[in-house]
């Protein structure tokens, strides 16, 4: 993937949910078109190698990226002991929620259209969110995710959604392909297959596969250049 010469700005910020903060990197690049929000899942978070090099892809296409923990560093304490918060799809929708709020008071991002990108239970979470706020989130993409966990929620997501999957992932794509089939008609949704790649998609040459995807998906559907 080539690397971008547009300048770009790179934060790190406590983004305030309720009553706590979450830990998050932004990076606007000039000239953006829109602004993708990870979800993460199953004890990731902001530092999550994989997600960094598709946020990375995504900046290079010209959108805004915002990496945030969904647990305090107090809950992955917890997590890391029971793996429990990370199933628990309530709270991470809830958070996701939050932080869609709280873009969209902030001036830099507020004029870009809205996507999530979710990897494993952070795609429930992130369908949730994206069923709760139709009026803004405008596409979502999962990876190797767990979008069935979202339940009830999945029949009242509009934006455009594709899940990846890797081909030697086969439980998980059929329950990709089964959360799919409650999406409303009108929706637009795709099963992306990555040939050869596991759930962690760790082959070589997998993992850019799903970055070149998901920038395609996101610059199709969040549109044209919004100035910052």
């Amino acid at each position: 993937m080539s690397t971008t010469t547009s300048p770009s700005l790179r934060t790190s910020f406590s983004i305030p949910v309720g009553k706590i903060n979450l830990a998050a990197d932004i990076t606007i690049p000039s000239a953006a078109i829109g602004l993708v929000l990870f979800a993460h899942g199953s004890g990731s978070g902001r530092h999550s190698s994989r997600n960094r090099r598709v946020a990375e892809a995504l900046n290079e296409g010209q959108i805004a990226t915002v990496l945030v923990d969904l647990l305090t560093e107090q809950e992955e304490a917890i997590d890391v002991e029971t793996a429990h918060l990370r199933f628990d799809i309530g709270l991470l929708a809830t958070r996701v929620v939050g932080i869609i709020d709280w873009i969209q008071t902030q001036p830099k991002m507020n004029g870009l259209t809205l996507g999530l990108f979710g990897a494993s239970t952070g795609a429930a979470a992130a369908l949730v969110a994206a069923a709760e706020r139709p009026d803004v989130v405008r596409a979502v993409v999962s990876r190797g995710g767990r979008p069935d966990l979202a339940g009830e929620p999945l029949t009242r997501v509009l934006a455009p959604t594709l899940c990846i999957v890797g081909s030697r992932d086969r439980m998980v794509m059929d329950l990709n392909y089964a959360a799919l089939e409650r999406l409303p008609r009108q929706t637009t949704q795709k099963v992306e297959i990555i040939r050869g790649a596991t759930h962690l998609f760790e082959e070589p040459g997998t993992l850019d596969q799903v970055a070149v995807l998901a920038r395609g998906w996101f610059r199709t559907y969040l549109g044209g250049h919004h100035a910052l």
